[in-house]
C-alpha cells in the first residue's frame, strides 16, 4: 500500500511540475522553446570554439567538448531542479507549509517535481546531440555506441545528481534567496573541474587532484565512451598520451565509482536533509518567506 502511495504522489507531483514548466504558453511553442533554448545555449561554446581553432571542427576535440557540454546539461538543470522545490514552494507559491504537513512522502514529491525537470532536459539534450550529429558534424556512429555502458552510466548518474540536489534542497529550508548561489556555485565547480569542456589534464597538478575525486569526472568520460568510442579512441592515439587523464580507469572501475557515489551521497544527502529540516522547523523556517 505504501509502495502505491509513493507512485501515486509521484505521478501527482510530476503533473504539478509539468504544469508549473508549460502552463505559461500552448505546447506548441513550448516545444518550441525546449528546442531552441538548448541549441543556442551550446552555439555559444561552439562559436568560442571556433573562434579559438580557427573553424578546426572536423575532430576528436571538438566532439570531445560538444557531447559534453550537452551532457553537462543534466548537472545543471536537475541539480537546480531538485533543489528549486523548496524556494519555489516557499517563496513563491507559498505553499511549503501545506505540502509539508499532507500525509505522503516528502522525498516522493520532492522527486516528482523534478521528474518533469529530468524529461525536458533529456529532450533538450537530445535536441542538441541530434543538431551536432547533422549540422556540425559531431563523431556520435549509432553503430558504435556502447548502449549498456551508455544507460547505465546515465541512470546511475542522475540519481547521483538527483540525490546530491535533495541534500541542497534541505540547505534552502535555511536560506533565502542564497540557494541559487549555491546550485550554481557548485555547478560551477562540476564544470571547471570534472572535464566537461576541456580534459582535466590541462589543470593544475592539485586540482587534477579534486576532479579525480569527483563523481561527475567519472560519469562525463563513461558518458563518452558510451557515445563516441571512436573519438575517445582518436583522442589518445592521436596526441600519443593520455589526454583525458582518464584512459587508465577501466569502464567497470568507472561503474564502481559510480555506484559507490550514489550510496555515499544517498547517506550524506539523507542526512544533511534530515538536520536541517529538524533546525528549520525548530527555528519556525517552513514556511519562512523573505518577500524574494
Amino acid at each position: 500500500m505504501a509502495v502505491i502511495n509513493d507512485l501515486k504522489v509521484f505521478k501527482d507531483s510530476a503533473w504539478l511540475g509539468w504544469q508549473m514548466e508549460a502552463n505559461w504558453t500552448d505546447p506548441f511553442l513550448f516545444m518550441t522553446y525546449s528546442m531552441v533554448k538548448p541549441i543556442a545555449g551550446t552555439l555559444i561554446l561552439v562559436l568560442m570554439y571556433i573562434v579559438v581553432t580557427g573553424g578546426e571542427t572536423a575532430n576528436a576535440y571538438f566532439s570531445y567538448m560538444y557531447v559534453g557540454n550537452a551532457m553537462y546539461m543534466f548537472v545543471a538543470e536537475v541539480l537546480f531542479g531538485v533543489t528549486w522545490v523548496i524556494h519555489d514552494d516557499r517563496e513563491h507559491y507559498m505553499t511549503l507549509k501545506q505540502v509539508y504537513i499532507a500525509p505522503m512522502n516528502f522525498y516522493v514529491y520532492i522527486l516528482g517535481r523534478s521528474a518533469i525537470k529530468i524529461a525536458i532536459t533529456s529532450f533538450g539534450v537530445f535536441i542538441t546531440l541530434v543538431f551536432g550529429v547533422m549540422a556540425l558534424g559531431v563523431g556520435i556512429n549509432l553503430a558504435e555506441v556502447d548502449w549498456l555502458l551508455f544507460s547505465a552510466s546515465l541512470i546511475v548518474g542522475l540519481i547521483s545528481i538527483c540525490i546530491l540536489g535533495l541534500a541542497l534542497g534541505g540547505i534552502s529550508f535555511l536560506t533565502a534567496k542564497h540557494s541559487i548561489g549555491i546550485n550554481e556555485g557548485l555547478a560551477g565547480v562540476f564544470y571547471v573541474l570534472s572535464g566537461v569542456v576541456f580534459p582535466i589534464t590541462i589543470l593544475p597538478t592539485w586540482a587534477q587532484s579534486i576532479s579525480r575525486v569527483l563523481p561527475v569526472t567519472y560519469w562525463m568520460e563513461a558518458m563518452r565512451r558510451g557515445l563516441e568510442p571512436a573519438a575517445m579512441r582518436e583522442l589518445t592515439s592521436t596526441a600519443g598520451f593520455d589526454v583525458t587523464g582518464m584512459s587508465g580507469v577501466s569502464d567497470m572501475t568507472m561503474m564502481v565509482y559510480l555506484l559507490a557515489s550514489v550510496l555515499v551521497f544517498f547517506i550524506l544527502s539523507i542526512g544533511v536533509f534530515r538536520f536541517t529540516d529538524y533546525i528549520a522547523r525548530k527555528k519556525g523556517k517552513v514556511d519562512w518567506t523573505t518577500a524574494y
